[in-house]
């Protein structure tokens, strides 16, 4: 099996933090194909520059079709997943829907950790749109701002230690949010009085699950494949795919 990891965020450190933590969870017969975006944000940090990556997601895994088997959308705000079910004959996760249906399984209650205050009511968003409000304790941050996004993890280690910490208090099971800090939640497990939930790992192993059970993905119901359409000005590879 070969499974595509698509970080739509242009920074190829974040590409590679990413890979290293899924490959702790891969079963050895996948093999994992790391892809940087090539154009957009060096880290997608609102509503606005999701979109705009939702489309370059599309875009890439239209460029690479028939080279892979499954895939991920490695951003936290899960940008072109559903669209990407829609057009692609394959299953697609993203990393906090995964990590959302993962926690359900591991405790009653859950809530996110993340670095910025300035991801939280987006990411609060995806909550709701799932329909999980009940049983979702909030989205946990530090007061301190970062530098690099390339070393959130190790700059904010202990400020992310002290966040989950409180955030244990609130629920039980803890999803350490963002791209930045993949990995983060293997380090810093024995630590928590929580169960953690590093989204990229959650997102891989449930691609393989749907790949095992459905290897053709989400194609009938609200997903069932778009009548075939002209377009002006898309990119060769997403407007061929659009018009099949």
């Amino acid at each position: 099996m070969r499974l595509l990891l698509f970080n739509p965020n242009t920074t190829a450190a974040l590409t590679q933090r990413l890979a290293a933590s899924a490959s702790c969870v891969l079963p050895s017969d996948v093999d994992l194909v790391p892809v940087t975006a090539g154009s957009g944000f060096p880290y997608i940090s609102s509503r606005a520059e999701a979109q705009i990556a939702g489309a370059g997601v599309l875009e890439g895994l239209a460029e690479r079709a028939g080279t892979f088997d499954a895939a991920v959308i490695a951003a936290f705000g899960d940008p072109g997943l559903q669209a990407a079910r829609e057009l692609f004959d394959l299953p697609v996760t993203g990393m906090s829907e995964a990590a959302m249906i993962m926690s359900l399984s591991l405790g009653e209650r859950f809530a996110f950790v993340t670095f910025s205050r300035r991801m939280r009511p987006w990411y609060d968003e995806q909550v709701t749109r799932a329909g999980l409000a009940t049983r979702f304790a909030g989205t946990f941050t530090p007061d301190e701002g970062f530098g690099s996004i390339s070393s959130v993890a190790e700059e904010m280690r202990e400020p992310l230690l002290r966040t989950c910490l409180c955030a244990a208090e609130a629920a039980d099971v803890l999803v350490l949010a963002g791209a930045p800090i993949a990995g983060l939640a293997n380090d810093i497990a024995g630590d928590v009085p929580a169960i953690l939930v590093d989204p990229v790992q959650a997102a891989v192993v449930h691609a393989v699950a749907l790949h095992r059970l459905r290897p053709q993905g989400a194609d009938r119901g609200s997903y069932a494949r778009p009548p075939g359409k002209a377009s002006a000005g898309l990119p060769a590879a997403i407007a061929t795919r659009l018009a099949r």
